[in-house]
């Protein structure tokens, strides 16, 4: 993505705004259109500075905002007018309701060929499931998260981040750049299907697989504070709290001579994966009393890593902005807002040659740029704006 892609975000809440905020980080001009006289529902989530909600702010900084009463036709015909002038449509409706609207990739690339639109929604926009609604839970638990996540004996678990709507919004903004990419090769335009479930199926590493290639031995089951298919994998007691110990066959060695104990290497019980597998309450027992040896986590994290032990320490996000590795990779940044004042927020995940695009625009009012991008996009006089203005179909907030 680079600067001149222009974006129009007809997104609300989290996945397609998750999509729209990369995008924007990468330099794109977003317009956001929001539905007055509210603007986006996560105005309004807690919780807030100064009515100012701190997850508007992480997710739509660099945006500008239009508010149109969408239930008006003038409202309508100017998202229309809006889409003929952007490279990129993304939009999270339920299925159907683009069409209804008159805003279909159809009708939008009969007049802007080159248009890449992106729907993301829960369950698709094909398929027997395509109308049931769907939030980020919900996803979880079709897409078989929560089904592996929690107790063995106990019951399944959300994830406690709104992963599915993230995940489907990362996935759409790879898609989106794949599509442009595309244009710039062929001319075209296209339109993607970005699914919340389809996202969260793509991230199983093993428990689709194995039951086929083992014909159904293997049976995906949540595992606790263990990994199903490894061991040792999982989280550990230390002296302070809890502490996470991943070893494949290459790193094994290493835990054995941390512990002090090279000989396990040779050990039937732990020589090889399917032998930790089965003796694992006996491996948990044994790490965890070498553990208590020490005064802090620290101490422990330090004697594994001298081993080259894949380990960490079970870290709170509310503890971020104490990690030197995450503050010096810009993984977590205080943005000044004009209302919220200083706010900690995550930094761009991905760096091009050691940099991250560091964005300085702030979330935008509600219907702050109402007037900029209708007179500079679409050449409007003031008049027009201003009886659009009396009329409601624009409205404004200081919020």
């Amino acid at each position: 993505m680079h600067d001149g892609i222009r974006v129009l975000d007809l997104t609300q809440y989290l996945a397609g705004p998750a999509c729209t905020r990369l995008l924007a980080e990468m330099g794109a001009e977003v317009i956001k259109v929001e539905a007055a006289p509210y603007g986006d529902p996560s105005r309004a989530f807690t919780p807030r500075r100064n009515r100012r909600a701190g997850f508007f702010v992480q997710q739509h900084r660099g945006k500008q905002s239009i508010c149109l009463d969408l239930s008006t036709d003038e409202a309508r015909s100017i998202v229309r007018e809006l889409a003929d002038q952007v490279d990129v449509v993304v939009e999270n409706f339920s299925p159907g309701v683009m069409d209804r609207k008159g805003w279909g990739y159809e009708e939008l690339s009969a007049t802007n060929p080159g248009l890449v639109m992106c729907s993301v929604s829960g369950f698709g926009q094909t398929g027997p499931l395509r109308d049931k609604p769907a939030f980020d839970f919900v996803a979880q638990a079709y897409g078989g998260v929560m089904h592996m996540t929690g107790d063995p004996d106990g019951p399944p678990t959300f994830v406690g981040i709104g992963l599915a709507d993230t995940v489907a919004g990362v996935h759409a903004f790879a898609a989106i750049g794949w599509a442009l990419l595309r244009r710039t090769m062929t001319g075209r335009g296209t339109h993607i299907d970005a699914s919340m479930v389809d996202s969260l199926v793509h991230l199983h590493e093993t428990s689709i697989y194995a039951p086929s290639i083992t014909d159904g031995e293997y049976v995906p089951m949540r595992a606790g504070r263990h990994y199903q298919p490894s061991s040792p994998g999982g989280t550990f007691v230390g002296p302070e709290g809890w502490i996470v110990v991943f070893c494949t066959q290459g790193q094994i060695q290493g835990l054995w001579d941390a512990l002090g104990h090279p000989e396990y290497g040779d050990d039937d019980r732990f020589r090889n994966n399917d032998g930790r597998l089965a003796n694992r309450d006996e491996l948990t027992e044994i790490i965890e009393a070498w553990m208590a040896g020490f005064d802090t986590d620290d101490e422990v994290i330090a004697a594994l890593d001298a081993h080259r032990v894949p380990c960490s320490k079970v870290l709170s996000p509310a503890d971020f902005a104490d990690q030197p590795h995450l503050v010096d990779r810009g993984m977590i940044r205080s943005v000044d807002d004009p209302i919220a004042g200083p706010v900690t927020i995550p930094g761009f995940p991905f760096a091009f040659d050691g940099e991250r695009p560091q964005l300085d625009t702030p979330a935008p009012l509600l219907g702050e740029h109402n007037r900029t991008v209708l007179t500079g996009l679409l050449g409007w006089d003031d008049e027009r704006v201003d009886a659009l203005e009396a009329a409601g179909v624009l409205q404004s907030k200081p919020r």
